[in-house]
């Protein structure tokens, strides 16, 4: 309406001003250009206004409000070990640690504390193998072969972390977060109680793990369910090695403390 009123109006006042005198003719080429300029402006304020004042679609609007929620998680992870040596292991280099791209699945139990913070309890199944490459200053004196040099280490953890999530305000269908806590887990390929030892390629790790988490993600609030990527790390507080029944092992012998570490990468639906 408002361009129509224009549009009529400058009509009328280009027909109605004479066009014979030279000097006015210049007079109209100016009017044309400074209205066409307020045209313009008005037609981009209009416009802007309706977009920024046009309502979201909010997803899942009332989907935090429930003091307990449900789901369950997808995701890889990639583990690692860290080592403290003795004293006498500073002539060797360190130990190598290939990492495997490994997988994960599990539930979610999410307990609502208020607005912005979440007890969410997370057991899941993690599949994972590292392999450990020695170097042969590990053996000198001692008699080897190329299969002594590398170690095979699969673990296969049942895990059970319990996690506060501190989350910011909803903004339209997405929130972030971080996430913190501490966690348990049976290591269900552990060889612990085997009495084969490196001596017979049996490389010995413990069964019961204990680890706090660090992590963030995102909310995404999507149609018919809540979608959230996050990533976390993993870090063991107690030790994991077993160590060989020769105290002068080559192995382990050498290692004061064998812990843990991993990231994780898992894709939630709830």
């Amino acid at each position: 309406m408002l361009r129509i009123y224009l549009k009529r109006w400058v009509s009328q006042l280009f027909t109605r001003l004479p066009n014979h005198k030279p000097e006015l003719n210049q007079n109209l080429k100016t009017m044309k250009r400074t209205v066409l300029i307020i045209v313009l402006l008005l037609m981009y304020t209009s416009a802007s206004a309706q977009l920024f004042s046009k309502e979201k679609i909010v997803n899942q609007e009332n989907f935090d409000k429930d003091f307990l929620t449900w789901g369950y998680f997808l995701g890889f992870n990639s583990y690692d070990f860290k080592f403290q040596y003795t004293a006498d292991q500073a002539k060797n280099p360190d130990i190598l640690v290939e990492t495997t791209l490994g997988f994960n699945v599990g539930l979610v139990g999410d307990m609502r504390i208020n607005e912005y913070l979440n007890l969410r309890f997370e057991p899941g199944l993690y599949i994972t193998t590292r392999n450990l490459q020695y170097d042969e200053s590990y053996f000198a004196g001692q008699e080897f072969n190329q299969f002594d040099l590398v170690r095979e280490v699969k673990s296969t953890y049942i895990h059970f972390p319990l996690l506060l999530k501190a989350s910011t305000k909803r903004i339209n269908n997405f929130k972030p977060f971080v996430v913190g806590g501490f966690s348990t887990a049976l290591n269900l390929s552990s060889n612990e109680e085997n009495p084969d030892d490196n001596d017979a390629g049996e490389f010995r790790t413990k069964k019961n793990m204990l680890f706090y988490e660090l992590g963030f993600g995102i909310d995404f609030y999507l149609e018919w369910f809540k979608f959230t990527p996050s990533i976390r790390g993993i870090f063991a507080i107690n030790d994991e090695l077993v160590r060989d029944n020769d105290p002068n092992s080559p192995w382990t012998s050498n290692i004061d403390k064998m812990q843990t570490r991993g990231i994780f990468v898992n894709f939630t639906f709830q």
